[in-house]
C-alpha cells in the first residue's frame, strides 16, 4: 500500500519550552485503520494538530496525500476530515444546514444527494430539521462526524469518537469506520477505550514523551508482545511461595490461592509441564486452572512503563 501521510523528523517545542513532538517518523497507509494510542500529554492532539494544520510544525515534514502541508496547505487540508473530542457546533443550526454549509467552507458544489445519503448512513435523516440544541450528545457526536465528511474528505481523523456515548452508540460507530474505510477513507483515531483499538484497527501506534514508541499491525502485536496467563486455583492456601518454584516467577494473591504464571504462547517450551511437575513434587494441589491472553492494554501499560 501507499503512504497517505508521512512524517518525518517531526519535532514541535511550544515556548514554554515543552517538547510536545520530539523527532516522530509514521507513515500511515492508504485506506488503513490506525489507532494512535497513548497517555495524556503523550503529544497525540499535537501531532494530529500538525497534520490538520491546526497548530503550526516546528521542525521536520509532513506530506498528506503526497502534499507538503505547508507549501500546499490547501491541497492537503482538503483531504481531511476532523472529529475533535470536543463538540463544536451551531446549536441553533439545523442538522442538515449544519452539514451543507461545512460542505461550502471546503469550497465544494452543494450536492444534496450526497448530504442526504450521508444523514442516512449516520441515522440522522430523520433529525435533519432539528436544531442540534435540541439532539442529545450522541447525535451531536454524529452531527460532527457527518460535518467532518461533509467535504467527502478521504482522510478521517477521529479524536476520542466515542468517548462519553453508550455502548449501542459506539458499536454503531464501529460498524461506520469500518464501513468508510471499505470506501476508501483512510482512518486516523486516538482512544483511550483499549478495547475500540485492538477490535477495530489495522495498526497501533504507541506515542509517549512525544516520541513514537512502535508502530504494529494490531495482530503481529499481539501476536508477539502479548502473552498467555495460566491461573491456578489451589485447594490449600499458601503463606508464601516455596523457593522450589522460584524459575517460574509466579504469582501468589494476598490470599494465597491464587497462582498466576506468564508465559509466552510462542515458546517451544512454555515451562507449564514442568511447573506443574514441579508443583505435585511439593505437594501443592490445585481444584482448577484456567488460562487468558494478554489484552492490548497490558501491552500499552507495560510499553509506556518501559519508556518512562
Amino acid at each position: 500500500m501507499s503512504s497517505m501521510i508521512s512524517v518525518s523528523a517531526l519535532r514541535k517545542t511550544y515556548k514554554s519550552g515543552l517538547v510536545a513532538l520530539d523527532g516522530v517518523d509514521l507513515e500511515i497507509e492508504k485506506q488503513e485503520i490506525f489507532a494512535l494510542l497513548g497517555p495524556n500529554g503523550a503529544g497525540k492532539t499535537t501531532l494530529i494538530s500538525i497534520i490538520c494544520g491546526i497548530v503550526g510544525i516546528g521542525s521536520g515534514t509532513v506530506r498528506v496525500g503526497g502534499h507538503d502541508i505547508t507549501q500546499d496547505y490547501r491541497a492537503a487540508r482538503a483531504m481531511i476530515g476532523l472529529v475533535p473530542q470536543e463538540i463544536s457546533l451551531d446549536i441553533f443550526a439545523t442538522v442538515w444546514n449544519t452539514v451543507r454549509f461545512s460542505r461550502g467552507l471546503f469550497g465544494r458544489r452543494p450536492d444534496p444527494a450526497y448530504v442526504e445519503r450521508l444523514l442516512h448512513d449516520l441515522s440522522l435523516w430523520d433529525k435533519r430539521d432539528r436544531r442540534v440544541i435540541e439532539l442529545s450528545g450522541g447525535m451531536k457526536r454524529r452531527v460532527m462526524i457527518a460535518k467532518a465528511l461533509s467535504h467527502e474528505p478521504q482522510i478521517l481523523f477521529l479524536d476520542e469518537p466515542t468517548a462519553g456515548v453508550d455502548v449501542n452508540l459506539r458499536r454503531d460507530m464501529w460498524a461506520l469506520v469500518r464501513s468508510l474505510r471499505d470506501k476508501g477513507v483512510t482512518i486516523i483515531l486516538t482512544t483511550h477505550y483499549i478495547e475500540e483499538a485492538e477490535e477495530m484497527s489495522d495498526r497501533v501506534g504507541v506515542i509517549a514523551g512525544g516520541r513514537v514508541l512502535l508502530v504494529e499491525k494490531t495482530v503481529a502485536l499481539m501476536r508477539k508482545l502479548g502473552k498467555r496467563r495460566l491461573t491456578l486455583m489451589l485447594r490449600h492456601p499458601l503463606a508464601y511461595l516455596p523457593s522450589g518454584l522460584d524459575p517460574w516467577e509466579l504469582e501468589l494473591d494476598q490470599q494465597g490461592q491464587v497462582l498466576t504464571y506468564a508465559f509466552d504462547a510462542n515458546a517451544e517450551d512454555n515451562g507449564i509441564p514442568a511447573l506443574l511437575r514441579r508443583m505435585a513434587e511439593l505437594g501443592i494441589d490445585f481444584h482448577d486452572l484456567d488460562t487468558s491472553r494478554s489484552s492490548l492494554e497490558d501491552i500499552f501499560v507495560g510499553l509506556v512503563e518501559h519508556a518512562a
